[in-house]
């Protein structure tokens, strides 16, 4: 079964904090949040402020990244027939021709 973004985070979160020494207080100080919030984060609950959660993450060195993945509700979203999606044609001159 695939994991919860949020326990995810949370172990991200906490193993980076360990690696770093820091105790929750002293992340939470740092990155402008509650010691609260931080173990709320650690514990994987699944509503934080999005704004925290950055100031936290920022000061660990860590980024949210965001990635298209394929998944039921996402192909059936796309339909049937839906392929990658095509980018459009570049508007870039071609070398050999003059520009205007």
């Amino acid at each position: 079964m695939t994991e919860r973004v949020a326990d995810v985070m949370a172990a991200e979160v906490r193993s980076r904090r360990g690696q770093l020494g820091l105790t929750q207080q002293d992340l939470a100080d740092m990155a402008g949040v509650s010691e609260r919030f931080v173990r709320f984060v650690e514990q994987g609950k699944p509503s934080v402020q999005l704004d925290s959660l950055t100031a936290v993450l920022e000061t660990l060195g860590l980024e949210l990244r965001l990635a298209t993945r394929t998944s039921h509700a996402a192909r059936s979203l796309s339909g049937p027939d839906a392929g990658p999606a095509e980018s459009p044609p570049s508007k870039s001159a071609n070398p050999g021709e003059a520009r205007p």
